[in-house]
């Protein structure tokens, strides 16, 4: 099989998702990333790691490269300016999607002039490393087969099979005119109305991600929420990303396959939803924590299939990758233990009960979690960074946080005492993690200041000015903040930004903690700044890298689009005039 296309900087893909996969389409028109029949299963498209796969759709000759989403929904159009006219290509895989069948629409189109396409297509199964079999035409649909499972491609009759069984063909469109290309994976193309497909998939996303209700950002909000809807299957687990090994920083090799439901993520993104009112993510969010807690309880694992199942142990693949990333298959954090996951699942279950959504299950997953904590909250977890075992200060207010707006939440009942109580017990013990100047610090044996302690007050282990947030606000501010970006933690003596990007997530928990002491006008300079770390198609990765402008880590990753749309929902953009404020 022929060379995979080279890779483009992780800014220029767009992702077209359905639910139960993800496609990543870069600017060429090339489908670069797509697994199948889920997630986390092998891709059919590997180009992004240097697998072989291709499905592209590029004009002829000389053109410059645009494309916007239509909004509230992942139907992107692409769009090249040519020497002779504009050409878009409206791409989206059909949605809601079906669990064992996937359609991918394509629709070229002439907008002006004379449009002149090239097309190449070649699937190859197990991440590239077996090509199609069985390739052949019948009545104008090519089909052919990909291990056990089979495709079809409508549209494309004239296409021509090389040597190595890859389609070629170019076509031509008059001014105005369209072509519709249908590639069904294990369903028959030749059955599928185009027309009829793309209105049914235009009404979905229209009927289930409607208009946030937002202060600022309404247009970013509103693609968060498509991003979070389309990374999340109809059990309710989200995948963290929809990508595998690409790089979090440049060169570094540091590279984790994010395929999965972590709980974490699932939880900030319940919240998040909670506040915008996206009762849809939030419901499922609550489903798939609720499940997880009753079935495993102390048990709990940091992440998870999206199904439910066990994430796999990390294993090379034998690709070369993505320039700089690696090749790694599944994840270690599958045999770490990670105590604030019951803090954040205990802050998701209560906000849904705040909105009336939590029943008589997600009670008992809230007793679960609970007891986890107390029987375990005294144990070295690897924390929010997935790190070695410690007493991570951050892990364990979390747990306060989510203890007590557990206790706070309108059904509590009469167990909220107890509750109250493991969590003042727990922030006494916590005090071990306290430096000289009255802030936290990472580790009872770390003293460096974290990012993610922005989170213990944001979440309620603390009222907002307590003294101790107050100060770790600032020391965050004045040690791990450069140019409105925020980092996670000073991993060796380099400057920020050497050792690692500017984490999103922190940027936007800067954002949520400067506006909620009153600073509004502050928390919205750090929202703009955050939300533009982003390329055309809008989609933000884990860091970003300041210097470079460029995307770090896996694309597109939940929580930041989930911190988004809670920033964006919470921020009041500016602060009241003096005769504005509350006299109170």
């Amino acid at each position: 099989m022929s060379l995979p296309p080279a890779p483009h900087v992780l800014r220029e893909y767009a992702l077209l998702a359905d639910g139960h996969r993800g496609a990543l389409i870069g600017p060429h028109g090339d489908i670069a990333w797509m697994c199948f029949p889920g997630w986390s299963d092998p891709a059919v498209f590997a180009s992004l790691m240097g697998g072989a796969g291709r499905f592209a759709i590029t004009p002829v000759g000389r053109h410059v490269w645009g494309g916007s989403y239509e909004r509230g929904s992942l139907i992107w159009r692409s769009r090249w300016v040519t020497e002779d006219g504009i050409i878009e290509s409206r791409e989206a895989l059909v949605f809601p999607g079906e669990r064992d069948r996937a359609t991918l629409l394509r629709r070229v189109i002439a907008v002006e002039g004379v449009a002149r396409i090239h097309l190449s297509v070649g699937l190859a199964h197990d991440y590239g490393r077996r090509r199609a079999t069985q390739l052949r035409c019948e009545d104008g649909i090519w089909r052919g087969s990909l291990g056990r499972r089979h495709f079809s491609l409508a549209g494309a009759a004239d296409a021509r099979p090389d040597a190595e069984h890859e389609l070629g063909a170019e076509f031509v469109l008059e001014p105005g005119g369209c072509h519709d290309l249908i590639l069904c994976l294990d369903g028959d193309a030749g059955e599928v109305d185009a027309a009829q497909a793309w209105r049914g998939t235009e009404t979905a996303w229209r009927e289930r991600v409607p208009p946030p209700a937002v202060a600022l950002g309404e247009r970013d909000a509103w693609h968060a929420r498509a991003v979070l809807r389309g990374l999340t299957t109809p059990g309710g687990g989200m995948v963290a990303a929809a990508t595998m090994s690409l790089p979090e920083r440049a060169d570094a090799g540091r590279a984790y396959d994010y395929r999965y439901a972590w709980v974490r993520d699932q939880a900030i993104s319940g919240q998040a939803a909670a506040r915008a009112g996206a009762d849809d993510l939030l419901d499922d969010a609550t489903a798939f924590l609720t499940e997880r807690l009753l079935e495993d309880g102390a048990g709990l694992a940091p992440a998870y299939t999206v199904d439910g199942g066990a994430v796999p142990d990390e294993s090379a693949l034998g690709l070369p990758g993505y320039p700089g990333g690696a090749d790694f298959l599944g994840n270690h954090a599958n045999r770490q233990f990670q105590l604030d996951g019951f803090g954040e699942s205990l802050l998701c279950l209560a906000a849904a009960d705040e909105r009336d959504r939590l029943d008589a299950d997600g009670w008992r997953a809230v007793q679960a979690a609970v007891e986890a904590i107390a029987a375990r909250g005294g144990e070295p977890d690897a924390g929010i960074w997935e790190l070695e075992p410690a007493h991570w200060t951050h892990s364990r207010l979390i747990c306060v946080a989510g203890l007590r707006r557990v206790a706070a939440a309108p059904n509590a009942g009469a167990r909220a005492g107890a509750w109250l109580g493991l969590a003042e017990r727990i922030l006494a013990d916590t005090s071990d993690a306290l430096t000289p100047h009255g802030h936290w610090q990472r580790a009872p044996d770390d003293p460096r200041v974290d990012g993610a302690l922005l989170f213990a007050a944001l979440r309620g282990a603390t009222p907002a000015d307590d003294p101790r947030a107050m100060r770790t606000l600032d020391a965050v501010t004045a040690e791990l903040c450069d140019d409105y970006f925020c980092y996670r933690f000073r991993p060796d003596a380099r400057p920020l930004g050497e050792a690692e990007g500017a984490f999103l997530l922190c940027g936007f928990a800067m954002a949520l903690s400067l506006d909620r002491i009153g600073a509004h006008a502050e928390a919205a300079h750090w929202f703009e700044r955050n939300r533009g770390a982003c390329g055309p198609p809008g989609l933000l990765s884990e860091e970003f890298d300041v210097t470079q402008r460029q995307l770090r880590g896996n694309l597109p990753q939940a929580f930041v689009h989930a911190l988004l749309l809670e920033c964006a929902a919470s921020l009041r953009g500016a602060d009241p005039a003096p005769n504005e404020k509350d006299p109170t």
